[in-house]
């Protein structure tokens, strides 16, 4: 895997390389040399070498911060490495959350439990690996996992609409043609201590295999659209945290930003 750490709009792993932007290039701070070798650590761990192409000095600096005894450090309260984000002009990290379509909701509010995709899919990585859906060419043990996004990014909802309209959506899909999908919302520093919690320098972080929701959730968000779909499907256990909210919004980023806000004021 190659590791290109420079001046990026976001931080991405695509076709076997990962693009880490960082926020005040060419300075580089611990979280973010944190990411990097977490990165390479999950990538060695699967079997994969890693290289980095850096600055000098930034390279200089990650063999320093390798050589210490460092501690987990917190992510800041924001990050800035991505600033695409209208509102917050960066990533709010007190919640991550995962987004699925309202008809997997369903499913996953039968179940209980958010599931990866070889689990959901009952299909091999190897086999979803091959799928021309994985355009970003993710390696099978991607799969095993339940991912998560930072509480207040739009990225969740994006990838339901291009699975919905099965290409990349263009500016009217994310507008004016918007359909919300359902965000499962966690508090990061709650969920940073499930056993099965893994950092892999991309994700705030991801969970192999399962997270069930009564032990994890802090909330439940979705459309008030979707009301009729869903209520028959909601456990006991979890009524209590699921919210139906109306898509006055005029766009992904408006969508994004009432349901962070929300989930917050609970």
């Amino acid at each position: 895997m190659l590791i290109k750490i420079g001046q990026f709009e976001i931080t991405e792993c695509w076709d076997g390389v990962f693009y880490k932007a960082i926020s005040s290039y060419p300075e580089i701070t611990e979280w973010e040399m944190q990411n990097v070798l977490d990165f390479i650590r999950y990538e060695e761990g699967n079997g994969r070498s890693c290289r980095i192409e850096a600055e000098d000095s930034i390279l200089r600096a990650i063999q320093a911060y390798r050589e210490k005894e460092c501690r987990r450090i917190s992510p800041p309260a924001r990050i800035t490495e991505c600033t695409a984000c209208p509102a917050y002009r960066g990533c709010m990290t007190d919640y991550v959350c995962h987004t699925s379509s309202v008809e997997n909701a369903v499913n996953i509010l039968d179940c209980g439990s958010l599931l990866s995709p070889v689990r959901v899919r009952k299909m091999s990585g190897e086999e979803l690996r091959r799928e021309s859906r994985n355009a970003a060419k993710d390696p099978a043990d991607y799969f095993d996992y339940v991912m998560f996004a930072w509480g207040n990014c739009q990225a969740g909802d994006r990838l339901v609409m291009e699975r919905k309209l099965g290409r990349f959506p263009n500016e009217r899909d994310l507008s004016v043609d918007f359909t919300p999908g359902v965000r499962f919302f966690f508090r990061y520093d709650r969920l940073i201590r499930h056993p099965q919690a893994t950092f892999d320098g991309v994700l705030p972080l991801k969970v192999k295999n399962e997270v069930v929701l009564k032990d994890w959730a802090a909330a439940i968000i979705a459309p008030d659209t979707s009301r009729t779909i869903l209520e028959d499907h909601i456990p006991e256990e979890l009524k209590p945290i699921v919210h139906f909210l109306p898509n006055d919004c005029s766009d992904i980023w408006d969508w994004s930003q009432k349901v962070y806000e929300f989930a917050k004021s609970l």
